[in-house]
């Protein structure tokens, strides 16, 4: 399917439904249905702060598995494997990562769900799961609770431990764990909807979210007892009562299971004390428990975040040695252990580790190097300066993109790439990076995205010593996008290229002071103060508010005389209210001795409309009433009275002449 809704797979699913309306292929298709609407608000995620929640390959749209481990499969069966489910539980996650900044998307979801409803009758559980766990990773856990409702009328699908354990989820990252507890209070007591059974995934739920939501645990261990403190952030009592009751749920045989030190280890990361898990490792071997994939991934993880390399390669090691001696696939390195060592490396610039890990990487047999995988080598590789190295691996992803589409890189890598060959003045090849993004790359390319890319390659025009053409794209990208920030690396460039430019060929129409020297303290041409006719704070705004059809902004004074803040004309809402609850407070001040130059700085870039000019002496004074102690005002329409614009030659300038506001936006 398409990042688009696809006519022909609707179809399909009516035809396989009316045939069979409890066939699985149609619940794949359904629910691949769904979370293709929201394809084009898919964004690639490089690590999560839950290593386990990532497969080894990202799909880029929903499709059903007919490659790689499942070939197989599709051989003997002749047909296409069938989505499993935690491919579908992972694309839930990823294809709703930014449906809670488009409401549109819920809306069309649950209208199609609406219409399926109408037209087949009931949703079975695996759907309506599905749709819980995208309400729940958008954050819009009362949307959640609407669909546990309405899963569990009588004539719906009903629920069952995945629904629960979604629903325990959700309320824990939105901090309601006194719903989460009663939640879990009814399943313990068997009062809950559907029979679902107390155990240890749907304990880890709630903890799991705790955790990711700041809730920071550390497990002392004596014995078969167990207590739990809470440090950092987080509810004592709250997180004591959960393991406390709930605890033996997580215990073989009497001792904490493996899952409960995973839990304990994301704890310590999350809370910034990556070091502290480290030692979770003896404690596990002391208890006599074999670390997993997830707890050497973690742990590795705690080394990178600690900086402490050579743990990691340890546990590395460690991690493969287990895996051969006891030949468990599942616990040798995958893509998500290779990346991590890759960043941890690529962090500390160490290009020689870096190569290792990606030759190894390509000589497993086993290992699936997935697009995700492919983007961290060409970052990392980036990062630690080998833009060949980089290079070789960009033209690889794009070699076997044309075999799988699912390994299309994303626009970020064609940023990476252009802002490292931009750098070094490769104008062409940035050039070309440019023209082929649009087409070749997967996924939507935001405004940012699009701005950023005409700002490198107005940068890699200007390093490769092409003026013209750096001026003919900067003058393209004021066209186009009306602005630029002057603190961006754009920017930046945009200023170089001015300074090359001078007056006689400025891009933004300057404006000049000449009457005035910017070097000349504010004092020689503020406006008296007690000429802006400040307002008394106490004032309600229907006395004076025939003053801001004159002035946009004025100042406001205490009952003692002293500025405490600017009224402006936009805030001016409520007649019967004073001005003290409308106005903005503290005032943007200025002393005396600040420099014209500055003050205008400070006007252009804050866009403030008035500035207060204060004695020295009063800045620094010893009372409230001396502190803000004003003698003048200068404004933005004085700044503009004095200022005038270039004289420029007409077939000079690549771009029409502004106004003084128009400037003020460019800015």
């Amino acid at each position: 399917m398409q990042s688009c809704i696809n006519d022909d797979a609707v179809h399909l699913c009516s035809l396989i439904f009316s045939q069979n309306p409890n066939s699985l292929l149609w619940n794949s298709l359904f629910i691949s249905f769904i979370l293709s609407i929201t394809t084009s608000f898919h964004q690639q995620v490089l690590f999560r702060s839950s290593p386990e929640s990532l497969p080894q390959t990202e799909p880029e749209t929903p499709h059903f598995a007919d490659s790689s481990a499942h070939s197989q499969e599709t051989a003997r069966s002749g047909m296409p494997v069938l989505v499993t489910k935690k491919m579908l539980k992972y694309r839930s996650c990823v294809w709703f990562q930014k449906i809670g900044e488009q409401g549109e998307g819920k809306k069309r979801i649950f209208k199609e769900i609406k219409i399926a409803k109408r037209r087949y009758g009931k949703l079975n559980i695996i759907v309506m799961n599905a749709v819980m766990e995208a309400c729940v990773h958008c954050g819009d856990v009362d949307l959640a609770l609407k669909v546990f409702d309405e899963m569990i009328k009588p004539q719906s699908c009903g629920v069952d431990n995945v629904t629960y354990g979604t629903l325990l989820k959700g309320l824990g990252e939105a901090r309601r764990i006194d719903d989460a507890f009663q939640l879990l209070e009814s399943v313990e007591q068997g009062t809950a909807v559907g029979s679902p059974e107390l155990s240890a995934p749907l304990v880890c739920s709630l903890l799991n979210a705790l955790v990711d939501a700041g809730y920071n645990f550390k497990i002392m261990f004596s014995g078969a007892a167990s207590l739990l403190h809470c440090f950092s952030t987080g509810d004592l009592r709250r997180a004591n009562g959960l393991l406390a009751r709930y605890g033996s749920v997580l215990h073989e045989d009497g001792s904490p299971s493996i899952l409960m030190y995973n839990l304990l280890m994301k704890g310590y990361i999350i809370a910034g004390f990556p070091k502290a898990a480290l030692s979770v490792h003896d404690e596990m071997l002391q208890q006599g428990l074999k670390p997993d994939r997830l707890a050497y991934n973690t742990l590795i993880f705690a080394c990178v975040k600690s900086e402490n390399l050579d743990a990691a390669k340890h546990y590395f090691e460690e991690m493969k040695e287990n895996a051969q001696k006891t030949i468990e696939v599942d616990l040798f390195p995958d893509a998500i252990t290779y990346t991590t060592l890759l960043k941890g490396f690529g962090h500390a610039k160490d290009l020689f580790s870096v190569q290792k890990i990606v030759m190894e990487m390509k000589s497993s047999n086993d290992l699936i190097v997935d697009r995700t995988t492919y983007t961290a080598i060409v970052d990392v590789l980036l990062n630690c300066g080998s833009i060949k190295g980089a290079l070789c691996i960009f033209g690889e992803i794009i070699k076997r993109a044309g075999q799988n589409l699912n390994l299309r890189p994303k626009p970020h890598l064609y940023i990476s790439m252009m802002s490292a060959l931009a750098a070094r003045g490769e104008y062409n090849m940035v050039k070309t990076l440019h023209k082929r993004m649009r087409p070749d790359s997967a996924g939507t390319i935001s405004p940012a995205v699009q701005i950023e890319a005409d700002q490198l390659l107005m940068e890699a025009a200007l390093n490769d010593g092409q003026v013209d053409a750096a001026t003919h794209h900067l003058s393209n990208i004021i066209t186009r996008w009306k602005r630029i920030c002057w603190r961006s690396r754009g920017g930046m460039v945009a200023v170089r290229l001015e300074a090359l430019l001078g007056f006689t060929r400025s891009m933004f129409s300057p404006y000049l002071l000449p009457e005035v020297s910017p070097a000349d303290p504010i004092e020689n041409i503020m406006m008296p103060f007690e000429e802006a006719q400040p307002l008394i704070a106490t004032l309600d705004l229907k006395k004076v508010v025939m003053r801001f059809y004159k002035d946009s902004v004025v100042p406001v004074i205490d009952d003692w005389g002293s500025c405490v803040g600017l009224l402006h004309r936009e805030d001016c809402r409520e007649l019967d209210a004073p001005i003290s609850t409308m106005m903005r407070s503290p005032p943007p001040c200025v002393t005396t001795s600040t420099s014209i130059g500055r003050v205008a700085d400070l006007i252009l870039e804050k866009r403030y409309k008035m500035v207060v000019v204060v004695k020295y002496s009063n800045l620094y004074g010893s009372s409230y009433r001396s502190s803000l102690r004003a003698v003048g005002i200068f404004t933005s329409e004085q700044l503009f009275k004095l200022a005038i614009a270039s004289e420029l030659p007409a077939e000079e300038f690549p771009v029409p002449n502004r106004t003084v506001q128009q400037f003020q936006d460019i800015v």
